[in-house]
């Protein structure tokens, strides 16, 4: 049997065995040795099942890390704005030696990586490389390569994404119309703005729809509060607060950017490929241009913080109102305790009045009112007495408690 085209890393290769080994056991089959150092353990030609559950397991494997996928698709713009073609498939290989990364910096475009919600943004000798939410791109100082977002569920053929391309062509030609004045800042720049555009536009409708519908749960809950209406609002409250966390972390990429002066200088690819040096400071193109998206993103975190302000304090507010219910219901059984047990005082004295045994009271005209009198009384005073209690612990407060406390403190001296 030939090698595999790849071998497993090792930390996934001692699970990958055990797995075989079990499924060769469960169909019967016998091998003869087994190497686990760093080739695949030989497997019978004669037995298919085997095989085919290997080449299954491989694959998925390939699929699971990314092995076996050598291409990265996506869309190139020249200097002008023009794609040169709808689909671009470019290869890892030429990807990090024709512009310049590194192998690690491919790991933000990486298809199997579909969770991965931090923004970040490299630059790099003749690049930037950025990724922002649904947006992953190459900037280079007259090219702009667009990579898949798959993960994010934003393909290349989507009606966003061609939005997004169109918008971001406008504004590399950077032609003087009716609607869009030419742009004085150099193209890198234009495209970064493109994608800051687009990134904040898409929170911005994100921020709209989760605000819309968790105040009209806010409302529908001042009507009337089910389990329906709480666990929607549960939801929503997830929803907001997993908003919010993307939000902040936009936020804390443009914080860290400009914070670094030496990067803001290296930004400038246009520059540098003319062969003009910026100093230190020198960066007031840039920089206005991410304390302007700053603020946008930071406006956008104050209002979802605000509607999980508000939804943390409805539920607060809900749950005074089920506990004040709950009180409610556990006064009411006290008091129908306190009832029982008064009427139980009378009916004491009625059991010892109705015994069947002989005493001098059977023998009084008055005996039959006495008992009734005494056992009135004593219901009467049995249920006053408790509820006057209970009205003692319903008008506890912090003050009185503080003036026990200090009282306690006192005799201790």
């Amino acid at each position: 049997m030939r090698a595999f085209p790849r071998v497993l890393p090792f930390r996934h290769q001692r699970s990958y065995n055990n797995i075989l080994l079990r499924t060769v056991r469960l169909f019967g089959s016998s091998f003869s040795s087994f190497d686990f150092s760093r080739q695949m353990p030989k497997v019978d030609p004669d037995n298919t099942a085997a095989m085919l559950l290997q080449k299954n397991l491989i694959q998925r494997n390939n699929m699971l890390y990314g092995y076996g996928s050598g291409t990265i698709r996506c869309t190139l713009l020249d200097s002008t704005g023009r794609a040169k073609s709808p689909l671009v498939e470019i290869k890892r290989e030429d990807l990090v030696s024709k512009h310049g990364l590194l192998p690690r910096d491919l790991r933000k475009i990486e298809k199997s990586r579909k969770n991965d919600l931090v923004p970040s943004l490299l630059v790099r000798e003749n690049s930037i490389l950025i990724s922002l939410l649904t947006v992953k791109a190459l900037i280079k100082p007259d090219m702009v390569i667009i990579f898949d977002s798959a993960g994010s569920g934003i393909t290349l053929n989507s009606e966003a994404h061609k939005d997004f391309i169109n918008d971001m062509k406008l504004r590399l030609k950077n032609q003087e119309t009716s609607e869009l004045n030419s742009d004085p800042l150099p193209y890198e720049f234009r495209a970064l703005e493109t994608i800051f555009i687009s990134a904040l536009s898409n929170l911005t409708s994100e921020m709209k729809v989760l605000l819309t519908i968790c105040k009209g749960v806010l409302q529908d809950l001042e009507f009337s509060i089910t389990r329906d209406k709480l666990r929607f609002l549960l939801g929503q409250n997830k929803k907001l607060s997993s908003f919010n966390k993307k939000a902040v972390l936009v936020k804390d990429m443009l914080d860290d950017l400009l914070e670094q002066d030496d990067m803001l200088c290296d930004m400038y690819l246009t520059d540098k490929k003319a062969g003009k040096i910026r100093v230190q400071d020198d960066h007031t193109e840039i920089e206005m241009l991410l304390e302007t998206y700053h603020n946008y993103v930071d406006e956008i975190v104050q209002k979802s913080e605000s509607a999980i302000s508000d939804v943390k304090t409805t539920e607060e507010i809900i749950n005074i109102i089920l506990d004040s219910n709950r009180n409610e219901l556990m006064l009411l059984g006290i008091r129908y305790a306190i009832g029982m047990l008064s009427l139980g005082g009378a009916l004491f004295l009625g059991s010892i009045y109705g015994m069947n045994l002989e005493s001098f009271i059977e023998e009084s005209n008055y005996a039959y009112l006495t008992v009734t009198i005494l056992g009135l009384i004593s219901t009467v005073w049995l249920y006053a007495k408790g509820i006057r209690h209970l009205h003692k612990l319903q008008r506890m407060s912090l003050l009185s408690k503080i003036k026990t406390d200090s009282v306690h403190e006192l005799l201790k001296k």
